[in-house]
């Protein structure tokens, strides 16, 4: 918007701001004029050579001619000035408009329209390229012309003559014009004809094409109908004996209808509009016919059965074949519909076959169709009692529920199986049924009929009935549960408390061995994990870092340990080194006097006396993937718990396939990111503690995760969230209620500038790597994306990481290395401790070696620090005694307890920024009593600069669907890799 007009509409009154539109050809060319009604020039403020000023003459009071000098902007500047006069317009509904209020509302109106698709390309009548408003319904038509209607003098007060009385444009089409300019406009921008490929109906000048008339007359032909057609469903004939369900002797026949486009409810018979009969045909205007025809023309292009009405004296009605009506019952009648004809059935007909499924108990066993009888088998594979398996083994493996459909017409409720065969044996589209004429697609009957008899696993059974459907041949269908399959539905979705381990669940209360006040909701959690372990199913416990999972668990162990329990059994915790220590000092403090051993080191050992009914067994998934068979023997665990559980998130790797062979009565997973980078890793995590839950990964992925991940399907993540929330319980920080007494966590990203010698490696990088992309495929291509990321993340930490010379590490060749030094001295200086992050050891060691030299005291933690080493450089500093704290990433990224700290530096960014905010919990968690304060270094204008904004975005998605971290970006085109590491000149440093 011009400053002056911006101005003039602050300082004046909008409804004295007068407004004109002036159409031009093509349609985009023509122009708002604006001037105060005041009479001062529509440039005199801020207008220093009052350039662009218009002489305009206008009829003003008393139909007289009047001369203004009035601003004339193009329709795309125009529309921001108009709508803002028309919602200041809209506080004083009193004034008399000067016109900038009418095309303000004009312009709203046009901007619906086309956010609605309602755009149509054609020809000006001068030939030229051009969009126009189209096509519009009765409602769309309704609504312009009341606004036409509400059009007052002065927008249109632009004689049409210059010569005689002054005469002014007739209101609705000039308002058409308007919306025709607004819609001509808005597709064209400067990157338009380079996208499409040439300048027509993308670039902002005129194009002649005379080449297309014929074109755009079938553009017009095809939407601009003055009518429309619908089509009317007759019986003919006498229906026969109402108990035959054949007995209807007749047929069928459509009969042609239009529709005026000025009045939606004015509705006549095409014949009687041929005759001129009736008072509706006569108010159709002289052209219907005309225009029906060609309506008619393009309906028999869609359903050739129309076609012998194009032939006939008078298009009245044509009759229909049995099969013609079926097609008319699908895919005919909604292409008809597409094109605006519509399918009207007799009243009475019931239409549509409505399907549910029914899922019930597993047959007993000698019944028809049961399975064969199988032993009750906990969810982990272990045969045994059925003293915490579910009523009657119903998720053992094996069994089979019986799926049951029900069908029904309309709101006559469910069909018997007698009426079905009849309905599908009837061969014809009409049935008699019920004292009621049944219109239905013969081979939808014989479908419905087909599906009687189903079979599905308990698995699948409880997925589709937490989900609330299934997919059954391409179709997905609503589905019910009855029986004991209903009463765990409702106990697990906490619909009902209607089993006795619910009941008992509801109870429990902090065991007396515990000594912890559990907070409200990990009295909760608790609560959840007896009931999920009560009825013989697995768990996934995913609060946030630092929320009193290894608490929790140790509650739910003690708890089922209690005297006189048939849970009682050893507890085996698989975790990551880094939290044997950490594991075994919550249990000494949270559970004194419960027995704990480690099963880790050289000297590691089952040998001796086995673990007893209340012990707790620790060992890391390095051990456990090469113990796995000696674990499995050396007790009858009463619970498995992998921590950290996303370290098996794939499936296929060793450590994962060694997890699952340790048999248990109960599985938990403890996890902060179920979800790390694709839904894959969920599936893992729930398929361990409960197999066959979401059934085969295959399965999964084109069930649920593609179409969540891609859009492709809204409602794909809805049913997944459906059942996976009885199976995993996710409580987060900022949850209300959940820790309240949890200090402040305040994020900062700080950008850096590229020192030059930093500058210069990375654009000779950037320029080297991407011609040999360029010539490279398959995983070549992939590794050398890998290779430039990579490099160019060093680069941006430091040269001498990226180089390996050995070379000073002074702040001068890194700005990140500078600004670190800047938090670190105010840190240390007001005595705080700090964390500092990033995912290369080799640069933390370079940050370790360049603060020794500043005579800053620090240690490092990293994959390849002993265990023994892990706490005590943890004990240090928790104790003060160390104030800077430097972590590779991965290694010290979860587990740790590190709440000294009250400042958290990511020096390098990570691809995925549930790790990051992991890595941040090591200090803001449960015990911190002080801010904590996250600083993120960014270096501008780089690919390290693009991934924090793409970071920014994904963050609000961690918990949901998250696309990969590097290996997606290495499907990038050869543009878009250029794009994304394009270092930018005007925001690097050093140039």
């Amino acid at each position: 918007m011009l400053p002056e007009i911006s101005d003039l509409i602050h300082r004046s009154d909008p409804t004295h701001l007068c407004a004109v539109f002036l159409p031009g050809d093509p349609a985009r060319a023509g122009r708002i004029a604006l001037w105060p009604a005041d009479g001062t020039d529509a440039g005199a403020r801020g207008d220093a050579d009052a350039g662009g000023l218009s002489e305009l003459t206008v009829v003003g009071p008393g139909l007289r001619p009047t001369s203004v000098r009035a601003r004339v902007l193009p329709v795309d500047e125009a529309l921001p000035v108009l709508t803002r006069a028309r919602a200041r317009a809209a506080t004083d509904t009193t004034a008399e408009s000067g016109g900038a209020a009418f095309w303000g509302a004009a312009a709203l109106l046009a901007l619906r329209f086309a956010a609605q698709g309602r755009l149509l390309p054609g020809l000006s009548p001068a030939g030229h390229d051009a969009w126009r408003i189209g096509p519009l319904e009765a409602a769309d038509l309704d609504a312009v012309r009341a606004l036409a209607a509400a059009m007052p003098p002065a927008a249109r007060c632009v004689p049409l003559d210059a010569d005689g009385p002054p005469r002014l444009p007739a209101a609705e089409p000039l308002l058409r014009a308007f919306l025709d300019a607004v819609a001509d406009t808005l597709p064209r921008s400067p990157a338009a004809p380079a996208a499409v490929g040439g300048p027509a109906f993308a670039a902002r000048p005129a194009e002649p094409r005379p080449d297309l008339r014929d074109w755009a007359a079938e553009v017009a032909a095809g939407h601009d109908a003055g009518v429309r057609l619908s089509l009317r469903i007759e019986l003919t004939g006498e229906p026969g004996a109402p108990a035959e369900p054949a007995g209807h002797a007749g047929g069928f026949r459509a009969v042609l209808q239009m529709h005026s486009p000025t009045d939606s409810a004015l509705v006549a018979d095409a014949a009687d509009v041929w005759a001129g009969a009736g008072a509706a045909a006569a108010a159709f205007p002289a052209g219907a016919r005309l225009d029906a025809l060609r309506a008619l023309r393009r309906a028999a292009r869609l359903w050739p059965p129309l076609a012998p009405l194009l032939g006939a004296a008078v298009p009245d009605a044509v009759d229909l074949a049995d099969e013609e009506v079926v097609e008319l019952l699908g895919e005919a009648a909604a292409a008809l519909a597409a094109d605006g004809v519509q399918v009207h059935w007799p009243r009475g007909l019931v239409r549509g076959l409505s399907a549910r499924a029914v899922v019930g108990s597993p047959a007993r066993p000698g019944s028809p169709g049961s399975p064969e009888p199988v032993d009750t088998v906990d969810t982990a594979g272990r045969t045994g009692s059925a003293g915490n398996a579910l009523p009657s083994g119903l998720l053992s493996p094996g069994a089979l529920l019986s799926f049951s459909w029900r069908h029904a017409l309309g709101d006559a409720g469910d069909l018997t199986p007698a009426e079905l065969d009849r309905l599908a044996e009837a061969n014809r589209p009409l049935v008699r049924l019920r004292d009621q004429w049944v219109l239905i697609d013969p081979a939808e009957a014989r479908r419905a009929r087909a599906l009687q008899d189903r079979r599905l696993t308990a698995a699948d059974a409880l997925a589709a009935v937490l989900t609330g459907s299934a997919e059954i041949d391409g179709e997905r269908v609503r589905v019910e549960a009855t029986g004991a399959l209903e009463r765990l539905r409702a106990t697990l979705t906490g619909d009902a408390r209607e089993t006795n381990a619910a009941d008992e669940a509801d109870e429990v209360a902090a065991p007396p061995g515990l000594r912890a006040a559990l907070r409200d909701y990990q009295l909760r959690g608790l609560r959840w994990l007896v009931r999920m372990t009560s009825l013989g199913l697995g768990a996934c416990l995913a609060d946030d870092m630092g929320l009193g999972k290894t608490v929790t668990l140790i509650a739910l162990h003690l708890h089922r340990n209690r005297p006189g329990a048939a849970t009682a059994g050893p507890t085996l915790v698989v975790c990551p080194a880094s939290l044997l220590g950490n594991w075994q000092r919550e249990i000494e403090k949270f559970a004194p006097g419960t027995p704990v051993r480690r099963f880790h080191g050289p000297t590691r050992s089952l040998s001796g006396p086995t673990p007893g009914a209340a012990e707790f067994v620790l060992t890391t998934y390095g051990t456990m993937r090469l113990d796995a068979p000696a674990l499995a023997a050396a007790a009858d665990w009463g619970l498995v718990v992998a921590d950290e559980a996303q370290h098996v998130k794939n499936p296929r790797s060793a450590t994962a396939k060694a997890l699952r062979t340790l048999p248990a009565r109960a599985r938990v997973a403890l996890t902060g990111t179920p979800v790390e980078n694709d839904l894959s890793e969920l599936w893992a995590i729930l398929d361990w503690t409960t197999p066959g839950i979401l059934g085969r990964l295959g399965t999964f992925r084109t069930r649920y995760a593609e179409p969540a991940e891609s859009g492709r399907d809204p409602q794909a993540a809805a049913r997944l969230a459906a059942l996976v929330r009885p199976f995993l319980l996710r409580r987060r920080k900022s949850d209300p209620g959940i820790a309240p007494e949890l200090p402040p966590k305040t994020e900062t990203d700080h950008p850096v500038s590229l020192t030059g010698e930093q500058t210069a490696l990375y654009e000779a990088v950037v320029r080297e790597t991407l011609a040999a992309i360029a010539e490279a495929d398959g995983m070549e291509r992939r590794g050398l994306v890998v290779r430039l990321l990579t490099s160019l993340k060093q680069i941006c930490n430091h040269p001498a990481h990226y180089l390996g010379d050995g070379g000073a590490t002074g702040r001068s060749r890194s700005g990140k290395l500078e600004l670190l030094d800047e938090l670190l001295d105010t840190i240390v200086a007001e005595g705080g401790s700090v964390l500092v992050f990033t995912q290369y050891v080799t640069m933390a060691r370079l940050i370790e070696r360049h603060l020794s030299a500043r005579g800053i005291d620090s240690q490092l933690l990293h994959g390849g620090t002993p265990v023994a080493r892990r706490e005590e450089l943890v004990d240090r500093f928790q104790a003060g005694e160390v104030p800077v704290f430097l972590l590779s990433l991965k290694a010290a990224g979860t587990g740790l307890n590190l709440t000294r700290a009250g400042h958290v530096i990511h020096f390098d960014r990570w691809w995925n920024p549930a790790v990051e905010e992991q890595a941040t919990d090591r200090a803001h968690r449960i015990g911190q009593t002080q801010p904590v304060q996250v600083h993120r270094i960014i270096a501008e204008g780089t690919v390290e600069d693009r991934i924090a904004r793409l970071l920014a975005r994904k963050r609000a998605l961690a918990d949901a669907v998250l696309t990969g971290g590097e290996s997606a970006l290495t499907e990038l085109t050869d543009a878009e890799l250029a794009e994304l590491v394009a270092l930018r000149p005007a925001e690097g440093s050093g140039r």
